[in-house]
C-alpha cells in the first residue's frame, strides 16, 4: 500500500500532539505534587529526621551500635514484644466480633440502617483519650463494673483489647461490608444448585472474594493497634507499654532521645512493611473483582437465624460500643446541677494556666485551621494521583501519604520542638504548629476520600474542556469540581473530626496557655481527685458529641462513591 506524504504528515502531527499532551500531561501532575511534597518533607519529614539524628549523631560521629544496645534490653524487648503481641490481640478480636456485623450491613435491609451505620462509626473518629476515658469509666477503679459487682479491667490487657476492638469495630464493617454488599450473591446461590452446602459454598466462592478485603481491614486495624497512644496510655497504667507510649516515656520523661530515635526507626520500619501489604491487597481487591450494585443485595431477614443474627450484632453494638459511651456521659453528670460542666468555667490555678472550657474554643479553631491546610495539600495529592498515566513514582507517593497514621506522633510532635525552632522556619511559638501537626493526621484521609471519586470522572471531559481551551486550573474547576464537591465536603469533615482528637504529637507542642480539648482530658485524668475525674469525662463527652455530629453530617453528604474513610 502506498503511503503519500500527506498521510505521513498526518502520523507524525498526531504524535507530535500527543508527545506535547503527555509532556503536559507529566507537567501537570508534577505541579500538583509540588505542594503535597514540600509539606511532607518539611513537615514530616525533616523533624522526624531531626529527632533521629540528635538521638544518634553525637560529637560528628553516627552512634549505630546503640541500636543493638537497646534491643538488648529486657525492658525494651519486652515492650516489642507486647506491641506485636496486643495489636496481633485486638486484630484477632476485632474480626472475630465485627465479621457478623459486617454480614448484617451488608446483606440486610432493616429499619433504621442507616442511623446505626453512623452510631457504629462513631467510635472510629473518637479521639483516643475519650476512648480510653470511656472504658475506664466503665472498667476502671469506681467505674460501672466495679460498681456492680467489685470487677476492675483496667489493671488487666482485657481493657485495652475491648478499647481497641470498640474502636476498630467500623473499620472492619465498613471495608469488608462495603465489598460483601457489592459480591452478586447469584455466585454463591448457582454453587448451592449444584450441590454445594451452605457452609461450603461460602467457604469456596464468597471467602476467597472477600479475602483481600478482609486482610486489608486486618492490617488497618493491626496498623491502628500497634501504633496505639492514647489507649494505651490511659487503661495500660505503668504496667502495659506499647512502643509509642515508651517513645513518649522516653522522649518526656527519661529525655533519653537515643533510645525514642531507635524505637522510632523500628517502628517506622515496621508500618512501611504493613502499608507496602496493604497496598498490594488493596490493589488486588480492585483488580479481582466483578462487582454489582450495592442496593440490590440486601434485603430483610428471613427465618429465626438471620432475625437472631441481626438481634446479635445489634446487642453487640449496644453492650461494646454504645455502654462506654453511656457510662461516660453519665460519669459526667455524676454531680448535681451540671457540677463538672460549671467547674470547667473556673481557673484551678494548677492544671491550667486557663479555664478548661477554653480547650473548647482552642480545639475548634485549630481543627478549623487544620482542616483547611489538610484539604488543600491532600486535595492536590489526590488531583495526581488520579491521572491515569500515573507512574511507579506516583504510586509510591501514594503509600508515603499514608505514613502519618502509622509513624509515631509522639516523634513528629518533639521532631517539631527541635526542628522548627530557627529561622526561616522559627514556629516553635506559633499557634500555627498544632494546626500543622493535626493536618499531617488529616491528609491521608482526604486522600482516601477523594481519590475513587477523582478516579471516576470520565478523563475525556477534561479532554475535551482542553480542546475547548480551557486551561488545566479551568478544567478543574467546571469539570471535576461540581463532581467532586461532596466528596470534598466529606473528606473536610473527615479531617476536621481527626484534627480534633489529635493527641500524640499536640501533647508536646499545645501551649500551657491553649489547650486542646485531649490534651486538657490527659491532664485532668493525671490529677487525683473527684473533681478533676468528673471534669475529665465533662470534657470528653463534649468532644463525643461534637464528633458524633460531624459524623451525622458524613452519612448525609456520603455517597457510593465516596471513599470509607
Amino acid at each position: 500500500m502506498d503511503v503519500t506524504r500527506t498521510e505521513v504528515a498526518e502520523v507524525a502531527e498526531a504524535a507530535e500532539a500527543g508527545a506535547r499532551r503527555g509532556l503536559r500531561g507529566n507537567a501537570v501532575r508534577l505541579g500538583l505534587m509540588a505542594v503535597p511534597v514540600a509539606f511532607f518533607a518539611v513537615f514530616f519529614a525533616y523533624p522526624v529526621a531531626a529527632i533521629t539524628e540528635r538521638g544518634l549523631h553525637a560529637d560528628g560521629t553516627w552512634h549505630l551500635g546503640r541500636i543493638v544496645e537497646v534491643l538488648a534490653q529486657p525492658d525494651i524487648r519486652h515492650v516489642l514484644w507486647f506491641t506485636t503481641w496486643q495489636a496481633l490481640a485486638s486484630t484477632g478480636l476485632t474480626l472475630l466480633i465485627a465479621l457478623p456485623g459486617a454480614y448484617v450491613f451488608a446483606r440486610f435491609d432493616f429499619r433504621g440502617k442507616q442511623i446505626l451505620r453512623a452510631v457504629v462509626t462513631v467510635p472510629f473518629v473518637l479521639p483516643t483519650v475519650v476512648v480510653g476515658t470511656a472504658f475506664l469509666a466503665l472498667v476502671g477503679r469506681g467505674g460501672l463494673l466495679d460498681e456492680l459487682w467489685g470487677v476492675r479491667l483496667d489493671t488487666t490487657v482485657w481493657a485495652i483489647l475491648l478499647a481497641h476492638v470498640f474502636f476498630n469495630y467500623a473499620v472492619v464493617v465498613r471495608t469488608v461490608g462495603g465489598l460483601w454488599s457489592q459480591l452478586d450473591p447469584r455466585q454463591e446461590e448457582a454453587a448451592r444448585m449444584l450441590g454445594a452446602s451452605r457452609s461450603a459454598a461460602w467457604r469456596t466462592v464468597t471467602l476467597p472474594a472477600l479475602a483481600p478485603a478482609v486482610a486489608a481491614a486486618a492490617l488497618m486495624v493491626f496498623l491502628f493497634t500497634f501504633t496505639s497512644f492514647g489507649v494505651v496510655q490511659i487503661l495500660g497504667g505503668p504496667t502495659f507499654s506499647t512502643l509509642e507510649v515508651e517513645i513518649y516515656r522516653q522522649t518526656s520523661e527519661i529525655f533519653d532521645l537515643s533510645t525514642a530515635a531507635v524505637l522510632t526507626m523500628i517502628q517506622f520500619v515496621a508500618v512501611g512493611a504493613i502499608l507496602a501489604v496493604h497496598a498490594w491487597t488493596v490493589r488486588r481487591r480492585e483488580t479481582a473483582l466483578r462487582l454489582v450494585d450495592a442496593s440490590v443485595t440486601a434485603r430483610r431477614p428471613r427465618g429465626a437465624g438471620q432475625w437472631a443474627l441481626l438481634a446479635g450484632v445489634l446487642g453487640t453494638v449496644v453492650v461494646l460500643l454504645l455502654l462506654p459511651l453511656a457510662v461516660l456521659v453519665q460519669r459526667s453528670l455524676a454531680a448535681p446541677g451540671f457540677g463538672y460542666y460549671r467547674a470547667l468555667t473556673r481557673e484551678d490555678g494548677g492544671t491550667f494556666l486557663v479555664p478548661p472550657i477554653v480547650a473548647i474554643g482552642n480545639s475548634l479553631s485549630y481543627a478549623v485551621a487544620a482542616t483547611a491546610i489538610a484539604v488543600a495539600v491532600g486535595g492536590l495529592a489526590a488531583a495526581a494521583l488520579a491521572r491515569r498515566d500515573a507512574g511507579r513514582l506516583v504510586r509510591g507517593f501514594d503509600a508515603l501519604l499514608m505514613l502519618p497514621l502509622g509513624v509515631s506522633a509522639v516523634t513528629v510532635g518533639f521532631g517539631f520542638l527541635i526542628a522548627l525552632d530557627e529561622p526561616p522556619l522559627n514556629l516553635r511559638q506559633s499557634w500555627i504548629l498544632v494546626p500543622l501537626a493535626q493536618a499531617l493526621v488529616g491528609v491521608p484521609f482526604v486522600v482516601r476520600t477523594m481519590l475513587p471519586v477523582l478516579r471516576a470522572v470520565d478523563v475525556r471531559l477534561r479532554e475535551a474542556a482542553a480542546v475547548l481551551g480551557a486551561s488545566p486550573w479551568r478544567a478543574w474547576r467546571e469539570v471535576d469540581l461540581p463532581l467532586v464537591r461532596r466528596a470534598l465536603l466529606v473528606a473536610a469533615g473527615f479531617a476536621f473530626a481527626v484534627s480534633l482528637g489529635e493527641f500524640g504529637a499536640t501533647v508536646f507542642i499545645a501551649r500551657p496557655d491553649s489547650p486542646t480539648l485531649p490534651v486538657a482530658v490527659a491532664r485532668l485524668l493525671g490529677r487525683p481527685g473527684d473533681l478533676n475525674y468528673g471534669q475529665a469525662m465533662a470534657l470528653s463527652t463534649i468532644l463525643m458529641v461534637v464528633c458524633a455530629v460531624a459524623l451525622l453530617v458524613l452519612e448525609r453528604l456520603r455517597t457510593d462513591r465516596t471513599g470509607e474513610f
